[in-house]
């Protein structure tokens, strides 16, 4: 085994592209928060590509968390000089790939003092954050920021010392602000339909909750742009371990990811940005379309399968593909009910982009786990599903799909498959989350009482298919309920 580090870089196997450029003269431009395996991927994987080019050598990632246990991806990391194997996995082979666009990872600590000292500095122009979809504190009921949630009113009480990410960013800010270094650029990375208006919108909230004028400040001279991220990335786990040793290298955190990226951006940078362009990424004034397709069709569409794959016990994406039942609901749902409510975009209409998402999922050499795509329901479903439920409905259209999608959720939250084997805890509102599924068994209604449903619960087109399936489940399996629909 080669251990993956700067001096051994001229030792990997010839088949192993690597950076070509000098690392050791890149000069850091970004800092990142949630340095996980997507972001690794797919952003530092562009920023790579464009190094490799001879650009951009101003922009070296520097990777930061605020939670304790990001302190060890940033021991492993450190540990191999920030690299990166990544291995891309198609039904037509593999290839392989170490990337060395992030060069440094700031120290975990309780208050996040070295986190916000490195913003401050003048040299980096975005930070940047995958912190998943129920990361920005966003109060179910109104949409806005859950200002009662402790993390944020300890970050409103202690700016000084916060304990969230965007605490943190605010605080930096501030210093930039009195000491004119000027403003960053904030970008999401996340999967959420407009999600650098929800960056936005979380930092502005919690500013005013404690400093009006510096909230006005960050308004008036930062710039948040939305973005589109897509690329399917599965955790990190001992057969991804076995891949990377497998080509003689020993890397602490590989990644695997399928033959496919998309970026698209808004072009709005307040402080200049990386020609991510040149590495295949799209700038576009219409964003929202494209999120909307991919948001709509491949994150809702991971939603509508993973409950009922769960329930009947198949552990990965593509074994759920194959199961005959499952397949034919998927296609069903999202070519009727979800389609209509996507625009096509530049050399792709919706139809086309489920093809193109029904042979991404059904890839079987990406082993990714029907357990890590359900996670946060309570986050997806309303932030995937849900708006299409309400513009359905708006439109007279059919949403017994959905209500479908929505029941077999209820009945995976219920912690039991029907082969008897207990799912363990897989959401931030889990214990909530089961109680009302085993009260919706003689009560459908007490699972459309959670708060994210809002009146969806009270509108008898939606809540009277949603009961009648249910109970299907209940009574005859979840795969007499999917043929059923799809029949």
């Amino acid at each position: 085994m080669i251990p993956l580090s700067n001096e051994t870089l001229d030792q990997l196997p010839d088949a192993v592209l690597r950076p070509t450029y000098d690392r050791g003269a890149l000069r850091a431009g970004i800092v990142h928060i949630g340095l996980g395996n997507f972001h690794r991927a797919h952003q530092a994987w562009y920023l790579h590509r464009l190094m490799q080019e001879g650009l951009a050598h101003d922009w070296a990632i520097v990777g930061a968390g605020v939670r304790p246990y990001d302190a060890a991806m940033r021991e492993k990391m450190k540990s191999q000089d920030y690299l990166t194997t990544l291995i891309e996995l198609d039904p037509g082979g593999s290839s392989a790939e170490v990337t060395g666009s992030m060069i440094d990872y700031v120290p975990i600590e309780e208050g996040n003092g070295a986190l916000i000292a490195r913003m401050a500095d003048p040299a980096i122009r975005i930070v940047a954050l995958t912190v998943t979809e129920g990361g920005y504190f966003i109060d179910a009921a109104n949409k806005g920021l859950d200002a009662a949630h402790p993390d944020i009113v300890h970050d409103a009480a202690h700016p000084d010392r916060p304990r969230t990410a965007f605490g943190a960013m605010i605080a930096a800010l501030k210093r930039r602000r009195d000491s004119g270094a000027g403003p960053f650029t904030g970008q999401s990375c996340d999967n959420l339909q407009g999600n650098g208006e929800v960056l936005k919108r979380t930092i502005l909230s919690l500013a005013r909750m404690g400093d009006a004028d510096l909230a006005d400040w960050i308004g008036a001279n930062c710039t948040f742009p939305n973005s589109m991220v897509d690329c399917i990335v599965p955790a990190t786990g001992p057969n991804e371990l076995a891949l990377a040793r497998g080509l003689g290298i020993d890397d602490k955190v590989p990644v695997t990811h399928e033959n496919f990226r998309q970026w698209v951006i808004e072009d709005d940078f307040c402080a200049g940005r990386p020609d991510w362009d040149k590495a295949g990424a799209t700038f576009s004034r219409h964003v929202h379309d494209y999120e909307t397709m991919k948001i709509r069709i491949l994150n809702g569409g991971h939603q509508v399968i993973v409950a009922p794959a769960e329930v009947l016990g198949l552990e990965t994406i593509s074994a759920t593909m194959e199961h005959p039942s499952i397949h034919a609901y998927f296609h069903k749902v999202e070519a009727t009910e979800i389609l209509p409510f996507v625009k096509p975009v530049p050399g792709k209409t919706p139809a086309e982009y489920i093809d193109l998402i029904d042979r991404r999922f059904s890839n079987p050499r990406i082993v990714d786990t029907t357990r890590r795509v359900a996670f946060d329901g309570s986050s997806r479903h309303p932030g995937f599903l849900l708006p299409i439920i309400h513009e359905a409905l708006a439109a007279g259209t059919s949403i017994e799909g959905l209500a479908l999608v929505e029941a077999a959720w209820c009945r995976y939250c219920t912690g039991v498959r029907e082969n008897g084997t207990t799912v363990e805890p897989n959401d931030p509102m889990w214990d909530e989350l089961q109680a009302a599924a085993t009260a919706a068994k003689d009560d459908p209604g007490a699972w459309l009482a959670l708060p994210f449903y809002g009146d969806l619960g009270n509108d008898k087109r939606f809540a009277e298919p949603f009961a009648r399936w249910l109970r299907m489940i209940h009574a005859d399996g979840m795969k007499a309920a999917l043929d059923t629909y799809a029949a």
